[in-house]
């Protein structure tokens, strides 16, 4: 099978999760089958193991390389945990990494990157109808201050200045346009060569606008409380996350789920994040940002 996408946390992945021969496994963010290959090729159980992905290119690829061996739902998470714990599904492994992946990055005309001009568009799901031109160009500029602080982490100062630029530059039609307009101003050309130095300026903004598309955190939050419905006793779970904001709710849920004692769902594998060594940063430095947690149902 052709790797499209290089899996952050591979090797620390499979050490948490412990695959076994005939378990079943359920992964919630697919892709391209980065962990689910190397984990299937350990179970050898996919009549009984579920991938999951709310991106149509990802879904075909999966459908192509998978297809008859293992069941393959085009969703989001969240539907999906809630459709297969109405079926009465349970799994002994669940992966869940909320991170973007590097086709989505690397294709400009899905929008997501601030490094190459595309359209603005940003949708994991691309039959959704809100983009990102749709936040830049239409929204009110207090609305757009607000998922800059939310979820970009943007200083209150910084994001009335970005909604600002990002109002009185209307309209946009170009991610790396937008880019250079919040970076440097808007008069920039969109195929200039700007240089900068350290994190590009316009990072957490695209992050906000991404998260805001998609209702990330939205469906994070309503997604964690299924997760042990979904699990059988002594199953595992693995979550890696990339920024903060999605790190807090993972870290908070498995924290306060775990310290309630006897009535506690989890038991918490990983006391502290597990993030990337050095040499895997070398190889992939998109896993710099990952962070896995993994918790085990109890008995």
């Amino acid at each position: 099978m052709e790797e499209l996408h290089k899996p952050v946390l591979l090797s620390e992945v499979i050490a948490t999760l412990n695959p076994k021969k005939n378990e079943s496994y359920l992964d919630l963010t697919a892709g391209y089958a980065g962990h689910a290959s190397k984990i299937l090729a350990v179970t050898q159980n996919y009549k009984d193991s579920v991938l999951v992905d709310r991106d149509e290119n990802a879904v075909k690829y999966l459908t192509k390389n998978l297809s008859g061996e293992v069941s393959i739902i085009h969703d989001d998470f969240y539907n999906a945990t809630q459709h297969l714990f109405e079926c009465g599904k349970t799994f002994d492994m669940i992966l869940a990494d909320f991170g973007v992946s590097s086709p989505q990055l690397d294709n400009s005309e899905r929008g997501f990157s601030f490094l190459k001009p595309g359209p603005l568009d940003m949708r994991m799901d691309e039959s959704q109808k809100l983009t990102a031109s749709d936040i830049v160009n239409k929204w009110h500029p207090r609305e757009i201050e607000k998922i800059l602080i939310e979820y970009g982490e943007e200083s209150v100062g910084m994001a009335k200045k970005h909604a600002r630029e990002i109002v009185e530059g209307r309209p946009w039609s170009d991610t790396l346009e937008l880019a250079n307009a919040i970076a440097f101003g808007k008069h920039v050309s969109k195929s200039k060569g700007t240089k900068w130095h350290g994190k590009h300026p316009a990072t957490q903004v695209f992050q906000a606008i991404r998260i805001a598309v998609n209702d990330e955190l939205g469906i994070i939050e309503r997604t964690l409380p299924n997760l042990p419905k979904l699990l059988n006793p002594g199953g595992r779970v693995a979550i890696i996350t990339f920024h903060s904001l999605e790190d807090r709710l993972v870290k908070r849920y498995f924290k306060d789920n775990s310290s309630l004692g006897e009535e506690s769902e989890f038991e918490l594998i990983t006391k502290s994040p597990i993030v990337a060594e050095k040499l895997e940063l070398v190889i992939n430095p998109r896993a710099r940002s990952a962070k896995l947690r993994v918790a085990r149902k109890r008995n």
